[in-house]
């Protein structure tokens, strides 16, 4: 008898607590929400958040309020959004950045799985492994044979340690057994100068930052480093197609909240931005800055990301920079 009456106890708390969940998510949000991004005004991040926060203005009556608070590479505000109350009203506009920290990090401050509840990628942006002309090389199968004939003697630029220039620059090295030697810059700018220039052979850049000067002769286009092509440069084979099956890694931004917060509240997010990411005034300023939109379920986008932590570890252990 007294176990009959626990049993109903927990069934009856269980129920109380999904109908609080529901009637918290019939009621959200009942104040502004917070849009949290990891970098400056103007960052790439900034415009699919701008756009997202509007649509959900729009659709809920409440202003979602995009605010920057740059740092350590994004990770600042990842840790800020994490240790956030779980109400909906603090998410997080999330970047490659956070699967890359995931994996380069022994001690992270935060953990990118636990400590969120995905709620949906919102788009990629396609990047193009390319080189310097003078390489000689006009495609992947080529640079993969020169780099086995010269170990340790071709360059490639990056961004920074540990960004996904970096990431998907070893992940050749790892896949293909090769030796690609790196060199940091600390942004793209100087980066894209020295491989137009020469003073380093290849760069793995967002495909809008190259696209003119590949159309110029400048550099040399080998492949895309995502499992698709680019729509803005859709002649430029994948790496995956071009010798290295199941290759696939690039740039991503999506939205986050913090882990606990209801589900109710997260699929009316999810939902309202899977058809924000079906309207012409969201995907064709995304276009023009050459993202390709993605959209999907919250699940789909957990999957997702548990896949490129993992990704990010076995290259980091493999080219020895995981700190």
């Amino acid at each position: 008898m007294r176990l009959m009456r626990r049993l109903s106890a927990i069934i009856l708390c269980a129920a109380t607590a999904a109908a609080a969940s529901s009637t918290l998510a019939d009621d959200y949000p009942a104040h502004p929400v917070r849009i949290i991004i990891g970098f400056g005004a103007g960052a790439s991040a900034d415009t699919p958040a701008r756009l997202l926060a509007q649509k959900f203005s729009d659709a809920l009556g409440q202003q979602f309020l995009v605010e920057n608070r740059p740092g350590a590479g994004s990770n600042v505000a990842a840790e800020y959004v994490a240790r956030a109350p779980n109400d909906g009203y603090t998410i997080f506009m999330a970047t490659a950045a956070q699967t890359n920290y995931a994996g380069m990090t022994v001690h992270p401050t935060y953990d990118v799985v636990k400590d969120f509840v995905p709620i949906l990628r919102v788009a990629a942006v396609p990047t193009i492994l390319v080189a310097n002309p003078s390489l000689g090389v006009s495609n992947l199968k080529e640079l993969i044979a020169l780099a086995k004939d010269k170990p340790g003697r071709i360059f490639y630029a990056s961004s920074g340690v540990g960004t996904t220039t970096h990431v998907a620059a070893e992940l050749i090295n790892m896949t293909a057994g090769i030796k690609l030697m790196h060199v940091p810059y600390p942004g793209s700018a100087q980066a894209l100068t020295d491989v137009v220039t020469g003073r380093v052979q290849l760069w793995i850049a967002p495909a809008s930052a190259v696209v003119q000067q590949i159309a110029e002769g400048k550099l040399k286009a080998i492949a895309v480093t995502t499992a698709q092509r680019a729509s803005i440069a859709p002649d430029v084979p994948t790496i995956a197609e071009s010798g290295l099956p199941g290759y696939d890694l690039g740039l991503w931004f999506g939205l986050l909240a913090p882990a606990g917060t209801p589900a109710p509240i997260v699929a009316k997010l999810n939902a309202i931005a899977n058809a924000a990411l079906k309207s012409p005034d969201v995907v064709e300023p995304l276009h023009k800055i050459g993202m390709e939109i993605i959209g999907g379920s919250s699940d789909d986008f957990a999957r997702y990301i548990e896949a490129e932590v993992k990704k990010s570890t076995e290259v980091a252990i493999a080219a020895n920079i995981r700190q």
